[in-house]
């Protein structure tokens, strides 16, 4: 097969912008918090890894060392779950039946 024979690659695609991303989100928040934390527990925490592990930035460290949760626009991976290392200081479940967040085809 002759190099003009050959089929030619695609053009990359262009990534679709993080706001065209989050378009396709939905948050259905339910009126109890699917994740708690125990902001008396994070004050011993040294790396704080949950501020910056969550791919939503729902995490902010407090002057007195605590961390302030905005459960409302969770992605429910359960990263800030796996990366606590200061056992009981977040809780985590899954929203109430069928709240939470819903991703559409964009």
């Amino acid at each position: 097969m002759s190099s003009a024979d050959r089929p030619r690659p695609l053009p990359p695609a262009e990534e679709p912008s993080l706001a065209d991303r989050m378009a396709t989100v939905d948050f259905d928040v339910g009126g109890r918090p699917h994740i708690t934390v125990d902001t008396r527990v994070c004050r011993s925490c040294t790396t704080k890894a949950c501020v910056s592990a969550c791919p939503a930035d729902l995490f902010s460290p407090t002057a007195d060392g605590g961390v302030l949760f905005n459960y409302e626009h969770c992605f429910e991976c359960g990263t800030c779950y796996l990366v606590c290392n200061e056992a009981g200081a977040i809780s985590w479940g899954y929203p109430d039946g069928g709240r939470g967040v819903v991703f559409r085809r964009g």
